[in-house]
């Protein structure tokens, strides 16, 4: 029997199970899609400086402040230290950017002035409004390679990762948690999996979870709207200085610019609808800070849901702190077996994870301290496999191939060495054939979704119309998928696709959505699936997730 499960592939959870297996429990995670399902993927990838919270959140400040600086040591694989910037326009409260920066100082938030003149230069298409700037260490964060990350350290130490299993209820001893009870969505069979300890870290699904062991938690899922631009308007992240609000942050990540976000209370943590009022109301509060995005190119709006811990005042979630709370279900509710993790942000993942390990240690009788913040949570890949990449595509691309598989980066590179296998498949994120048939290899039955999570593919300009069909007849002529799969593999892949287009989005964006639509059409006679299948894993072992 093993000592523990995670629910939830997460960052948080992600991190638990890596904690985990550092102290030597045996532990498993079941997640019910793909890795990064949910909240940890569908954000603006921001690592936090902290300064977003110093004024009316010191405390959520000063760990982001500190996780901030663990998590660029630990994961520079996932780490794009770009820098941010907080920026004052002519119409904002001076009075209150004067007490922003005493309160990053008291947070220990490093804040520092930026001449106009030399901002100007370094971001031409930032407003001619700003009458102040200071920077600060924001970065951008790729959620999907630090989930990765901590899985494939988890799994080297012996830990087990189950995705595509849904908890549909806990195994209970009386009062007592003594598992789960998992449907495999690829099988739809029943499985039962025990643990003396189960830990719960399903984010926005959290509540759900704990009321199958009739305990309350007070989560509150907070939709969050944002929009994804063609390429980078700005080099650092820009965030507006004044009380946080919607549409008053820029990030740029990769080959793209997102801004964000709204921030609506929603009843069902599965409501990622994107309503074209919070398309519209974004685009008119970034242009803004960057007039340009008033016209720009918009490649795809899209939602995620936050998990909050606590109530607001007057119905509002931006009052509702962005701290966490551990909650030991035995002390708190007299259900004992039964750990909850809820609340926080991504940057503070690995503290979140570090204090419920701790009491789940208590509980197992395991006095191994916790060692996350001082060690990589993988070593450099491997100086041989990098070189051969570099052969193969040149140095800048063989970087980015490193980041993205920094743990098999071997296995990739064999896939590259291949006849074929330098074939550019998606031109916008450059990626290879060789990655993708390496990647989909390591996958028991991947999806066009589950390889764009792994390699950005179908994330840049043409937004999966082009690639996806190289990439789904790629996986049919190496045999990893059957050529009859290939119709309902596009069919999921370019209905995930066509959401993220059709929300309040028009002129140009629409037009090149339609271009994809008629080509899925007309070559293929494929019609994306309805909303609300897109979701569903079929048993024919390549159509699942997207």
């Amino acid at each position: 029997m093993l000592q523990a499960i995670v629910i939830g592939g997460g960052a948080t959870g992600a991190g638990i199970l890596r904690d985990l297996a550092m102290r030597g429990v045996s532990a498993a995670l079941v997640e019910q899609g793909d890795l990064v399902h949910g909240t940890s993927s569908r954000y603006h990838g921001l690592l936090h400086s902290g300064g977003r919270y110093a004024v009316k959140d010191p405390e959520s400040a000063r760990e982001c402040a500190v996780e901030n600086q663990i998590v660029r040591r630990i994961a520079p694989f996932a780490v794009e230290p770009c820098g941010g910037l907080f920026v004052r326009l002519e119409q904002d409260d001076p009075e209150y950017a004067r007490q922003w920066v005493a309160a990053c100082r008291e947070a220990g938030i490093p804040v520092e002035e930026v001449d106009l003149e030399r901002l100007r230069r370094d971001e031409p298409l930032l407003a001619g409004s700003v009458r102040e700037a200071y920077a600060v260490p924001d970065a951008a964060v790729d959620g999907w390679r630090l989930v990765q990350g901590n899985v494939a350290a988890a799994e080297a130490l012996g830990a087990r990762v189950l995705t595509y299993r849904r908890v549909v209820g806990l195994l209970m001893d009386g009062r007592r948690v003594a598992g789960v009870r998992l449907l495999n969505l690829a099988t739809g069979e029943e499985e039962r999996l025990e643990a003396e300890l189960v830990i719960n870290a399903a984010g926005a699904w959290a509540g759900r979870i704990a009321a199958m062991a009739s305990v309350p938690l007070d989560v509150v899922a907070d939709r969050g709207v944002l929009l994804v631009y063609h390429g980078r308007l700005t080099s650092r992240v820009v965030n507006r200085l004044r009380r946080p609000g919607n549409g008053d942050i820029f990030v740029p990540a990769g080959s793209v610019t997102l801004l964000g976000t709204t921030a609506t209370p929603v009843p069902d943590p599965d409501d990622i609808t994107v309503p074209p009022e919070e398309v519209a109301e974004l685009k008119r509060l970034g242009a803004e800070m960057v007039p340009m995005a008033a016209t720009a190119r918009i490649l795809r709006a899209f939602a995620g849901v936050r998990p909050l811990f606590g109530k607001g005042t007057g119905g509002s979630t931006r009052e509702i702190s962005r701290g966490f709370a551990v909650i030991d279900h035995a002390a708190e509710h007299g259900v004992p077996g039964l750990i909850s993790v809820v609340g926080g942000k991504l940057t503070t993942y690995r503290l979140m994870a570090e204090k419920a390990v701790d009491v789940a240690a208590a509980h197992l009788g395991v006095k191994a301290p916790c060692r996350t913040a001082e060690e990589p949570i993988l070593p450099p890949p491997d100086p041989k496999a990098v070189e051969r990449v570099v052969h193969l595509v040149g140095r800048d691309l063989a970087r980015a191939v490193a980041d993205r598989h920094p743990a098999t980066l071997p296995q990739i590179a064999a896939a590259m060495e291949r006849p074929g296998g330098r074939q550019v498949v998606c031109e916008c994120e450059q990626v290879t054939a060789g990655e993708l048939v390496g990647t989909a290899r390591q996958l028991e039955s991947p999806s066009l979704g589950d390889l764009r999570r792994r390699t950005r593919l179908g994330m840049g300009t043409c937004q999966g119309g082009f690639c996806g069909y190289r990439a789904a007849l790629l996986l049919a002529r190496e045999g990893i998928v059957a050529p009859e799969q290939v119709p309902a593999l596009l069919s999921r892949f370019q209905a995930e696709r066509w959401r993220g287009v059709r929300s309040g989005l028009g002129g140009l964006e629409i037009r090149a959505a339609e271009l994809n639509y008629a080509l899925a059409r007309a070559q293929l006679a494929v019609e994306p699936v309805p909303d609300g299948e897109t979701e569903a894993v079929t048993p024919m072992g390549g159509a699942g997730h997207d």
